[in-house]
């Protein structure tokens, strides 16, 4: 049984925020897709060139997490043995206790393991995915991190996480009552808002900080703005500074995060040329980070002329180019076939005093692999390699997209040998990769892959390759891994249950077991079972 949480004494603060957050308990398994078929609209996973969409955003691209504090971590000395009957302990009374108190009468009576500072954060950061552990953690030892408030974000944050906002405004109250609450609890309650798709209610949070007597400054507002464009709510963020330059006036950082949202999450370059003229029409100058976002922008989309031009434009106004400059110039330079052009710039990022670095390299390994210029692509990673610089994961994913069937598990095997993946993300840029191709063979043999490379698949994985399948006609065998998926806990997908549903009433008297018998024809552009059961 579920832990519950006592709410019964509740301030008209919580009580307010609470009617518009009601507890909705949601699985870190949550089915989310690739963009494959019609069956699911989000997908986890965004294929795209990463190494091209650094700040102001780069909390994005953290693969374990996007955790942040203004606080220091704790680093107390944790014994080995300790940590592991901290977590058993907690295991065995959350599956013995039919309820919080019995669970915290269970840990409470425990001798074996004494808790410290140091064993609860560690413990928290690892049961970030379990918010009702984390939460027993936190209420066990909650004496010992009192004024650790490194301690109470993280636990905010998996609250937030899960979207368990009544506990986590719970935590919030408590935080209150005992005078530290502070400016960073609440701009994680306003980013976890935004991560669930929440945007109205994190600006809510923003309205209520001065309530909880926390200052609602710049740093706040600047915080929501990041977190409204990093999640594609641009709209929402550039309405916020307009709204509101009577209190925050308008300013050239405001108007950077606007246009870094359009640039560089988006990409939208007639959203980004209308900032632009705004700026202006509000008699704000733009600054080189301004130019840095438009030049990306025009960089990504292939528009080499006006990449240049802005380049000019620039140095023209007095600003230095800075290396995410350069790299977008090379992207764009790669892109377009000038080659030579391109490696000129490794010589002006020399003469500027700056040093190419990873992001250097990808941002000409990147557009070669696109068009599978791969041998050229080889020769870049050989040279960084001879100037001292690794590749990174994205470096070997940009590979991952466009080598072959041979040449993708000769990755995956050069990944492993140089401990740089292959992770999740691998996988599913090959699942992807081959069932775009019509390979669904290939897609097969590179989940059997996985398994080797002790990957282990999430829901994103099962619903490519399930739905990867289902397209090309592989449908019994995209059953099995349905079947697979919900026997392994991940939630099923109704318009997925429908269509196998009505396939199985079709043919129940002739199922196929291997080979070309996995496969029915496609027609009119929508999965048919010999006429029968098209979604």
């Amino acid at each position: 049984m579920a832990l519950a949480v006592n709410l019964s004494r509740r301030s008209p603060q919580l009580c307010a925020f609470l009617r518009l957050c009601p507890c909705r308990p949601l699985s870190s398994t949550a089915s989310r897709s690739s963009p494959l078929l019609v069956f699911s609209s989000h997908r986890i996973y965004s294929p795209t060139n990463s190494f091209l969409q650094a700040s102001p955003f780069s909390s994005l691209s953290s693969a374990a997490s996007d955790f942040e504090t203004d606080s220091d971590e704790p680093c107390d000395p944790v014994d080995e043995s300790d940590f592991v009957g901290f977590l058993q302990l907690l295991t065995q009374a959350k599956s013995l206790s039919s309820s919080r108190k019995e669970a915290s009468a269970f840990l409470a009576s425990a001798s074996s393991v004494v808790p410290t500072r140091g064993l609860l954060c560690k413990a928290l950061w690892e049961l970030r995915d379990d918010c009702e552990l984390a939460l027993l953690a936190f209420r066990w030892a909650e004496e010992c991190v009192g004024d650790c408030r490194w301690a109470w974000h993280l636990v905010i944050w998996i609250m937030g996480r899960q979207r368990r906002f009544d506990l986590a405004w719970h935590l919030v109250l408590k935080m209150h009552r005992q005078s530290v609450l502070s400016q960073r609890a609440m701009v994680i309650m306003m980013e976890r808002y935004i991560a669930a798709d929440e945007a109205k209610k994190a600006i809510k949070v923003f309205h209520v900080m001065e309530k909880f007597k926390v200052k609602a400054d710049y740093a706040a507002f600047s915080a929501l703005l990041h977190a409204l464009c990093k999640n594609k709510y641009v709209e929402e963020a550039e309405e916020l500074i307009l709204v509101n330059r009577k209190y925050f006036p308008l300013t050239c950082e405001s108007f950077n995060i606007v246009l870094g949202g359009w640039c560089k999450v988006i990409c939208d370059l007639l959203e980004a040329k209308r900032v632009w003229r705004e700026m202006s029409s509000y008699c704000v100058t733009p600054n080189g980070t301004s130019y840095s976002h438009m030049i990306w922008c025009f960089s990504k989309v292939g528009n080499l002329f006006d990449s240049l031009r802005w380049y000019d434009e620039m140095k023209k106004r007095g600003w230095t180019p800075d290396l995410t400059i350069y790299n977008s110039l090379i992207y764009v330079l790669t892109r377009e076939s000038c080659l030579r052009d391109a490696n000129n710039i490794f010589e002006k990022i020399i003469q500027a005093g700056l040093h190419p670095n990873v992001e250097t390299y990808n941002s000409m390994i990147l557009p070669l692999c696109e068009t599978s210029k791969l041998e050229e692509a080889r020769m870049v990673i050989e040279d960084m390699k001879v100037k001292g610089i690794s590749p990174t994961i994205d470096t070997y994913h940009a590979f991952a997209k466009a080598e072959d069937t041979e040449g993708s598990m000769q990755l995956l095997k050069r990944m492993k040998d140089v401990d740089c993946g292959p992770n999740s993300l691998t996988f599913f840029l090959l699942l992807d990769k081959f069932f775009r191709l019509g390979d669904s063979g290939s897609a097969l043999k590179v989940w059997t892959e996985m398994k080797r490379y002790n990957a282990i698949p999430d829901a994103t994985h099962y619903m490519t390759i399930i739905e990867g399948l289902v397209k090309h006609g592989w449908i019994p065998k995209a059953l099995e891994f349905y079947n697979e998926m919900k026997f392994k806990g991940f939630p099923a997908d109704p318009k997925l249950e429908k269509f196998f549903m009505s396939f199985i009433s079709a043919h129940k008297n002739h199922w196929g077991s291997r080979g070309k018998e996995f496969i029915y024809p496609l027609r009119g552009g929508h999965f048919t079972s010999t006429g029968k059961g098209s979604l």
